[in-house]
């Protein structure tokens, strides 16, 4: 929001307040959708259902730490090209349980495919994720999401936890062909928006993929950073909370 003089018809100048956005984009895992909370819940699903702690697996947190690490490695490789979908989805659950020593393909495919069943079930949002959402329908502003989710998982999480309704175009990096922060997939989203990158901004925790990828297309940029981890780059706007949102837009 800025302010403009603007002349009234008798001749006075006032002050108006204007959009200075006309366009929001916003990331979904780990910005409204508490990845975190929910990936854990349902890893804990699957560490009692197949009762790993029978397997030589001495912890739920020791598989947790395991295939966390496996799955953030294995995602670096598929942003960059080295592995498919296929391979993400199944190496992670694979190598986790490889760490103790548990080389059993039929459970790891098991438990690949239950991953993906239960996890966009689950509904945890960020503090006061729908409260500022409402905020922003309230003030007209057309809303869109950038994720590099896969399209079927992404478009579930958002349904199962109520929000979807709140974006005119979701845009997952396997519909646009691109991944964040590369410029096609921000590119893909302005076009599908009918807007420009002057006119929108990117709300987003990533500092690589949301907030330097949106500044490489010319976009604003609001980093969502509740943990508030030191930073190599200075966005357009930094936030801890998402209510912080109202003092912006």
């Amino acid at each position: 929001m800025t302010l403009v003089w603007k002349p009234h018809l008798s001749g006075i100048l006032y002050l108006c307040r204007v959009m200075r956005y006309k366009h929001l984009f916003f990331d979904l895992d780990h910005t409204l959708w508490d990845f975190e909370t929910n990936e854990q819940e349902t890893l804990l699903e699957l560490f009692d259902t197949h009762g790993l702690a029978n397997r030589g697996v001495p912890t739920f947190e020791a598989f947790s730490v395991s295939y966390v690490g496996h799955n953030e490695r294995l995602w670096e490789r598929f942003r960059k090209g080295f592995i498919n979908r296929a391979e993400l989805r199944d190496k992670r659950f694979r190598l986790a349980l490889l760490d103790f020593k548990i080389g059993d393909e039929k459970l790891c495919q098991a438990m690949s495919t239950q991953f993906l069943e239960i996890l966009p079930n689950k509904k945890a949002l960020f503090p006061e994720t729908k409260e500022t959402l409402d905020y922003l329908a309230a003030k007209n502003y057309p809303m869109h999401m950038i994720t590099n989710g896969f399209e079927e998982t992404q478009l579930l999480k958002m349904r199962n936890a109520g929000i979807d309704h709140y974006f005119t175009h979701i845009v997952t990096s396997e519909v646009a062909g691109s991944l964040k922060p590369y410029p096609g997939i921000f590119e893909y989203a302005i076009g599908k928006a009918g807007t420009s990158a002057a006119e929108s901004i990117m709300v987003g925790d990533a500092m690589e993929l949301d907030i330097k990828g949106a500044h490489g297309v010319g976009m604003d940029q609001v980093y969502f950073n509740p943990a508030k981890p030191p930073v190599d780059f200075t966005p357009t706007y930094t936030i801890g909370h998402l209510k912080e949102l109202r003092n912006i837009l």
